[in-house]
């Protein structure tokens, strides 16, 4: 009985903790091979774990190209991921193949960066965001999961994933103007070959886009990277997350911005 009791009492073996490193290793082999990963066992906790997670995937697949940050929804904080600059194509692309299978669409607006922002001691103003701007585009974002269990997956886990970013789809640039740092006049026409699909007018969960970015200069100064010229930053959603099927000609139309497409 004595021994009985003793085993009944002995804890079972410690989980090994799982580092950034070999969370971002599993993600990248799911973003190489189209494999997905349980989110539970990418082991983030917290947002701070998740952008470690980032950091160790951008450094396993290749430099950033630029930035997304958006609001996940009201009154809560900002949140970001880097892009890899792999994912960056041009307006008119075809993106075939099994890297795309999820095909989230949503149509945004960017802005390209003419000068850096390093890390320093202050914090940037929305004056000195405003003059790093070089330009402004409209893009569309596509998006994908490494996530094997996506749709019940922690938010944390999301946000390891790079916010399920797939592909950055690139309209063509104009010259920055301040007033595009507020959207909530902004008018977004997305299509699906020739049905409209989303027409908003205003329709950004969170408009003042400048105060994204301000906040985004600001968390990647305190994360050590800062951001750098030519980076494009995309701001999120201004029509929702819309699905497109295999064979779809997929048009985001932004007035005031010449309009864009991409083909799967």
């Amino acid at each position: 009985m004595a021994a009985l009791s003793r085993a009944l009492t002995v804890s079972p073996p410690a989980v090994a903790e799982v580092t950034p490193e070999a969370a971002a290793r599993a993600l990248s082999r799911a973003r190489r091979d189209g494999r997905r990963v349980l989110s539970a066992l990418l082991q983030a906790r917290s947002r701070d774990e998740a952008y470690a997670i980032q950091d160790a995937t951008l450094v396993a697949i290749g430099p950033i190209g630029g930035w997304k940050v958006g609001v996940p929804g009201p009154g809560q904080d900002p949140i970001c991921a880097p892009l890899p600059a792999a994912g960056l194509v041009r307006g008119g692309a075809t993106l075939d193949g099994s890297a795309w299978h999820l095909r989230g669409i949503e149509a945004e607006i960017a802005f390209r960066l003419g000068s850096d922002l390093p890390p320093r001691a202050w914090p940037y103003t929305r004056e000195e965001v405003a003059l790093a701007i070089a330009s402004v585009l409209p893009v569309i974002e596509v998006a994908e999961t490494r996530l094997a269990d996506w749709l019940d997956a922690d938010p944390v886990a999301f946000l390891a994933d790079l916010l399920s970013h797939g592909g950055l789809v690139q309209g063509e640039p104009e010259a920055f103007d301040p007033a595009w740092l507020d959207l909530k006049l902004t008018e977004v026409v997305m299509r699906f070959d020739d049905q409209v699909v989303a027409h908003t007018v205003g329709g950004h969960t969170h408009p003042d886009v400048g105060g994204l970015l301000v906040w985004l200069a600001n968390h990647c100064m305190a994360r050590g990277a800062g951001l750098q010229a030519g980076q494009i930053v995309t701001t999120g959603s201004c029509t929702g997350m819309l699905f497109a099927s295999q064979g779809t000609a997929v048009h985001a139309e932004v007035a005031g911005l010449a309009p864009l497409a991409v083909f799967f």
